[in-house]
């Protein structure tokens, strides 16, 4: 059964700043800023090599709440029916 993925709050946790450049939009962390990145943006290329490399690091799951304000912010839907994990 399929399970809707969440996306992520994420920090850098370095001592300088990140710089960020996803395929749908880019940003830059101060070190120990947080920031939510949608489930699309957690399965980005550059996001995983930034996770990997430790230039980020994951803080929690977003709630549903956080994740419908944040798309809205972005002027996304709130829904993405075709963003799920594959069934087991």
């Amino acid at each position: 059964m399929a399970r809707a993925r969440r996306g992520m709050v994420i920090k850098n946790t370095n001592e300088r700043l990140v710089e960020i450049e996803l395929a749908g939009r880019s940003f830059a962390l101060e070190p120990g800023d947080e920031m939510l990145i949608l489930p699309e943006e957690v399965r980005d290329a550059t996001m995983r090599e930034h996770l990997q490399v430790r230039s980020v690091s994951i803080v929690r799951p977003t709630t549903e709440e956080e994740e419908t304000a944040f798309a809205a912010s972005l002027g996304l839907p709130a829904v993405r029916p075709d963003v799920h994990d594959r069934a087991e």
